[in-house]
């Protein structure tokens, strides 16, 4: 029971609950900002 309590609580934090999202301040023309990000788990050591 804890466990599934323990859950809600960070799927509630992690989706919004902090407010609308906010459009990012405009940026300057010419200044571009890209990458790549990746999220996953590690299988192995």
């Amino acid at each position: 029971m804890r466990f599934l309590a323990l859950f809600a609580i960070l799927a509630v934090t992690a989706c919004g609950v902090d407010g609308p999202p906010e459009r990012p301040v405009a940026q300057k023309p010419g200044v571009s900002i890209s990458g790549h990000a990746t999220v996953g788990a590690v299988t192995e050591l």
